[in-house]
């Protein structure tokens, strides 16, 4: 990247973010790991990481780290959730556990709706060759009690399927994959997220 450059955060509650800071750092980004709202400030993205949601929904809440993350999105900068991050972002979680009465807190920043282990549990676990929009060559996706997406909102892009569900989305600023490229050791959706990063800081000078 010419210039200086783009800080990105990883949320670093739990989950694969360790994964995701070697990648961003192999591309010349910035890498702060965050895990208070304090630790968001002068971010140009964000990356909430594949893990377990309702844990990371507790820790979200242990940490007040809810509204900040609503208020970083509201200032104009871009969001990535892979996987559990990716529930997380979503207007509304299908799937939750029975403890929680079937209901999981969300951020409701991503106008979809999300299914919960769409694809199986751990032992469905899978790697598949995806046809991503905008990318020459198949990405090898790994896929790990992946949700799926449906009932996009008119604003939704749909970048990818697998076995006829979405499971890559951008809605302007938001990127969202069910799938997890940080443990593909392919980069290219960690580019587009920096470039989705700079375009957003370009329109917010």
């Amino acid at each position: 990247m010419a210039g200086k450059p783009l800080r990105i955060g990883v949320l670093a509650l739990q989950g694969a973010f360790r994964e995701h800071c070697r990648l961003l750092d192999s591309l010349g980004a910035a890498v702060r790991e965050v895990r208070l709202p304090a630790d968001l400030a002068g971010l140009n993205g964000l990356i909430l990481p594949g893990g377990e949601s309702t844990t990371m929904a507790r820790l979200l809440s242990e940490y007040a780290l809810w509204e900040p993350i609503r208020d970083f999105h509201t200032s104009g900068r871009a969001i990535w959730g892979t996987c559990a991050g990716a529930i997380l972002l979503a207007r509304e979680v299908q799937g939750a556990p029975p403890q929680f009465g079937g209901r999981q807190q969300s951020l409701g920043l991503l106008d979809t709706t999300v299914q919960r282990n769409a694809f199986g549990r751990q032992i469905n676990s899978f790697a598949a060759p995806l046809t991503v929009q905008g990318l020459d060559l198949p990405f090898p996706a790994v896929f790990i009690r992946a949700p799926a997406f449906s009932g996009a909102g008119a604003d939704v892009t749909v970048l990818a399927e697998w076995d006829g569900q979405a499971v890559m989305l951008r809605q302007g600023r938001i990127l969202a994959t069910a799938f997890h490229p940080e443990l593909s050791g392919d980069a290219r959706i960690h580019k587009l997220f920096i470039e989705m990063a700079q375009e957003a800081q370009a329109a917010n000078t």
